[in-house]
């Protein structure tokens, strides 16, 4: 009996958990049907994929959409639609918006927003508070949820707990893995007075590598003392991996393109203000200590970081400034020329884009090109060499760090629950997205 599918992607080269190799793949219902050689199978659309690697989707665990009270910068569908024109199919995003989202009803409200407006997938995290602390256990248990985040270190918004007995409640009464921005806000109160006016390159100063090794020391020895799993996001210093390798027990940590690729002074001479990041990005040594985390397996995912801001916020006059860069529509491009240039494997890729986000946040039926799970897609063409420009880039912000740059490796589709939502640089499916689901928030 012929076999049937909604969707059959032919002879594209398949990266999955047994390899590379050229497969066919059939897709019913948004999920992975068959995997094999299917030519004589039938199907409502069959989409030839010769030449083309076919990538576990991307997903990308830390972006601000800025949605609600900030949309002049980003919003759901802007944002959205940024990631899957860059081959990104599920986004977790961030709590510092206005309201924050830090309550069930701010909380239900987002979910709301993204429902089919948003391109792809995405989960939301809940902004962990001294106030919040009673609701917490809930709140990180509600459908979509991607997790509880806080900020010890200050930055865009206004979540902040900085002393070690709040954070200590937090630990006690929450399960699943915490997301932290570790910045030691006792330490940068204390450095202020070494920003410079009108010079970005104070910042890696006034925000040093201790401020950042401090706090997530402080973190580790809190997991330790509670036994609680925790996750150090953008990771901007060779100490930190140093540090993380020997306490893989409690803490997983992320990498970001921008720390991979810019480097201090240069980016800050060349782009001023553009390249203003927390945590900063810094000298070479660093941007080499985390390549040795990425090549070490310290590093156990990559995220965009994507943080937009308007051109006119961007171009006040330092530190007046506000810190953060556009970043999830370039996260596959500018990885895959790091592929390219032989410094990370494309299997250490999906490790790091799919498989790594999946394992970390046990999120069910993504990451893996697998029979049942979800038909999501990042289909790239590692031969092609294109130019990334603010013009492609789909944000509200409308500027990247990277106008200019010629990259090689390039995302040519993107499918979410087998829907084609990006294919050849063009928008081609309406909003659909749906809540990522977690194997620890599974409800009915």
């Amino acid at each position: 009996m012929t076999q049937t599918f909604d969707t059959i992607l032919t002879s594209g080269t398949v990266v999955n958990q047994d390899g590379e190799g050229v497969r066919d793949i059939g897709i019913s219902r948004g999920r992975i049907a068959a995997i094999g050689s299917l030519g004589s199978a039938s199907a409502g659309e069959t989409i030839d994929c010769k030449g083309l690697h076919i990538l576990p989707g991307v997903i990308d665990t830390q972006v601000h959409f800025r949605e609600p009270g900030l949309t002049q910068k980003e919003d759901l569908e802007t944002g959205s639609r940024s990631a899957v024109m860059g081959g990104v199919t599920a986004v977790f995003e961030m709590p510092n918006t206005n309201p924050l989202t830090i309550d069930e009803a701010t909380f239900t409200a987002k979910v709301k927003l993204g429902h089919h407006r948003m391109h792809c997938d995405f989960a939301f995290f809940i902004g962990g508070t001294r106030d919040n602390v009673a609701e917490l256990p809930e709140l990180e248990r509600a459908p979509g949820c991607a997790g509880v985040k806080v900020f010890i270190g200050s930055s865009t918004g206004a979540l902040l707990v900085e002393d070690d007995e709040s954070l200590r409640r937090i630990f006690q009464v929450i399960q699943r893995r915490a997301a932290f921005h570790a910045e030691d806000e006792y330490r940068l109160n204390e450095r202020k007075h070494l920003r410079i006016e009108g010079d970005p390159r104070s910042h890696p100063v006034w925000r040093d590598e201790t401020a950042a090794l401090q706090a997530t020391q402080r973190l580790v020895k809190l997991a330790h003392e509670t036994g609680k799993r925790i996750h150090v996001l953008h990771i901007s210093t060779k100490e930190e991996i140093d540090f993380l390798r020997d306490h893989k027990d409690v803490a997983s940590c992320e990498a970001t393109p921008h720390h991979l690729t810019l480097v201090a002074p240069e980016c800050y001479e060349r782009l001023g203000t553009l390249a203003q990041m927390n945590p900063p990005v810094r000298d070479m040594s660093h941007r080499d200590g985390i390549w040795r985390g990425i090549e070490q397996g310290v590093i156990d995912v990559l995220g965009s970081d994507h943080a937009p801001h308007t051109r006119d916020e961007k171009d006040k006059i330092y530190p007046a400034s506000p810190s953060g860069m556009t970043g999830v529509q370039t996260l596959v491009p500018i990885m895959l020329d790091h592929v390219n240039a032989g410094r990370l494997s494309l299997a250490r890729f999906v490790d790091l884009s799919s498989a790594g986000p999946a394992r970390l946040y046990n999120i069910a039926t993504k990451g893996r090109i697998a029979a049942g799970y979800d038909a999501d897609f990042t289909v790239v063409d590692m031969k092609r060499s294109e130019t990334i420009t603010n013009d492609w880039v789909a944000s509200k912000a409308g500027w990247t760090p990277y106008d200019g740059v010629k990259v090689k490796g390039w995302p040519v589709g993107t499918f979410v629950r087998g829907r084609k939502v990006m294919w050849q640089g063009e928008l081609v499916t309406p909003a659909q997205g749906e809540t990522v689901r977690f194997l620890e928030t599974l409800r009915g």
